[in-house]
């Protein structure tokens, strides 16, 4: 009963801070947030490279500040959106954008639930987690975008201008705060989890408010409780098992830099990210930061690493992409291996 008690213990705070996140992000979505950024990157002058080079920052700077998860379910519709109004290729746009989700979310411990299951044994603060990490996140942005346009460079070669359209509005409202304050909180805070819950409740009580209704139906579809519990359910049930069977730990307590890289990041993929970080969970890792680079950048190789390629599926398919394994596959272990490769001596 104790280490069942322990693996919830451990378990729950990323998940409460992801849907905090998510509901933030919603919130500034509505605020028009991400229209904004999307029609901005649209009207860029110049060739086509160059607006898929900025998509691809946004897409980093999303995900660095509102989780992986938030910046699939809010920028690739932008990064889509984007490619169409330019005419340019969309199928570059939409790929490259959970694949960037993944590979920027090793900047900050709310990034990616995976980190704070790491790093919390390990005692590791927002600041010293940010500061070690800074250098192979710029890496990864680089590389990440560098591979996709390598992937398909015949998409990119256009240059498309836009006739002058409406301007699109950003209201700074609860949302554009909240999103500045949960980032504030994921720095400083040992435990950001419940803070940043009640500021993505509070910004939809708030738009509740405004509207004079509860729109539950929309508030439930960003939550996403269908995919979320599962997985909840499953990586507190592997942090159970890590905490009864310590074979994983013990081997990773004693394991090299590249081995932790390579078993963390096979691990993801055979179990997905957050099981894997949950197996982990309450044991000292001999090098977290690998654990961590093997725990985000690895789920990139397949679309079982994460729960963000899930989310994508769903995503583009509402927008009219229709995704393909095999495109996502190729493109995913070119991004992995390579960001990987660059990655793993940094953290040595």
């Amino acid at each position: 009963m104790t280490t069942i008690v322990d693996s919830l213990a451990h378990t729950w705070p990323p998940f409460v801070l992801v849907v905090g996140l998510l509901l933030i992000g919603h919130g500034a979505a509505r605020e028009g947030l991400f229209g904004w950024i999307g029609h901005w990157c649209a009207r860029l002058a110049g060739p086509d490279v160059t607006v898929f080079v900025v998509v691809m920052v946004a897409c980093a700077l999303v995900t660095a500040t509102l989780n992986l998860d938030t910046a699939v379910v809010f920028m690739t519709p932008v990064a889509i959106e984007t490619a169409r109004r330019r005419g340019t290729d969309e199928v570059i746009f939409a790929y490259a954008s959970v694949m960037m989700a993944n590979a920027a979310s090793t900047l900050l411990l709310g990034s990616n639930l995976t980190n704070l299951l790491v790093a919390a044994p390990e005692g590791l603060s927002g600041g010293s987690f940010t500061r070690a990490l800074v250098l192979p996140w710029v890496v990864s942005v680089i590389a990440t975008t560098a591979v996709a346009i390598l992937w398909r460079p015949r998409g990119l070669r256009g240059r498309h201008r836009l006739e002058p359209q409406e301007r699109v509005g950003l209201r700074v409202g609860p949302g554009v705060v909240a999103t500045f304050l949960a980032l504030v909180s994921v720095l400083l805070l040992p435990q950001p989890a419940l803070v940043v819950l009640v500021l993505g409740l509070g910004v939809q009580a708030l738009e509740s408010l405004r509207e004079s209704r509860v729109r539950w139906s929309q508030i439930l579809a960003v939550a996403n409780p269908t995919l979320l519990l599962p997985l909840f359910g499953l990586a507190v049930a592997v942090g159970w098992l890590g905490r009864v069977w310590l074979g994983p730990a013990h081997w990773l307590d004693h394991a090299s830099v590249v081995e932790t890289v390579g078993a963390t990041a096979v691990g993801s993929v055979l179990i997905n990210n957050l099981p894997a970080a949950s197996l982990l969970a309450g044991h000292h890792v001999a090098h977290p930061l690998a654990a961590i680079l093997g725990l985000d950048l690895g789920p990139n190789l397949f679309v079982t690493g994460a729960l963000s390629s899930l989310l994508w599926w769903r995503i583009v398919t509402a927008h009219g992409v229709r995704p393909s394994l095999t495109r996502l596959t190729t493109l995913g272990v070119m991004t992995g291996v390579v960001t990987l490769s660059l990655t793993t001596w940094m953290v040595s």
